[in-house]
């Protein structure tokens, strides 16, 4: 199984907002989600990406998206925009759910279960020499990153990864991240 965890200091913890920019950058938990789950003609049924949301009214929000469940899903930004605020909003979504988890409990329960943790850096080893299959969590902030406690602790339990000199979007992240352990797999 590959898992996402996106910590996002700024998105919404309810679903009262007008667009996922305005809701504290929501678009960006979008655009990972969309890099994570879905591939040409398809989603992916091995994938699982996890949204910590630390924004207004009341943080943590944990939104889990599983791929072997999701459904009714299309991938424009329209269609998440209302999956997003309904499931703040405490409607079900299949293969969406919802609790109120920190990213510490998240990152501790799968390391507990055998997974690699890996947190996003570009000072961390180069993921070309990684071994990416069985069980991975990979660890990436947002647009303004991941608090440096927060980062200390996902490291007990994993290390840094990086994908090179660049700094990549979140969602560019994901995707070079599915590519490597597609190449590896075969």
């Amino acid at each position: 199984m590959r898992e996402f965890l996106l910590y996002s200091r700024t998105g919404f913890t309810s679903g009262n907002f007008g667009s996922l920019m305005e809701a504290g950058r929501l678009d960006i938990a979008y655009q990972c989600a969309l890099m994570a789950l879905f591939k040409s003609q398809a989603h992916r049924h091995d994938a699982v990406f996890h949204a910590v949301l630390n924004g207004p009214p009341r943080p943590p929000v944990h939104v889990q998206i599983s791929g072997d469940s999701l459904r009714d899903a299309r991938i424009d930004e329209r269609s998440w925009e209302s999956i997003f605020r309904n499931v703040l909003r405490g409607k079900a979504h299949p293969g969406i759910m919802v609790d109120r988890l920190p990213m510490q409990r998240i990152v501790e329960a799968k390391a507990q279960l055998g997974y690699k943790v890996f947190v996003l850096e570009k000072g961390g080893d180069p993921v070309d020499g990684e071994d990416l299959s069985g069980n991975t969590l990979f660890v990436l902030g947002d647009h303004v990153g991941m608090p440096r406690k927060d980062e200390s602790f996902v490291l007990r339990y994993g290390k840094r990864l990086s994908l090179g000199r660049e700094k990549y979007l979140a969602a560019s992240c994901i995707d070079i991240l599915n590519y490597a352990m597609d190449s590896q797999l075969g």
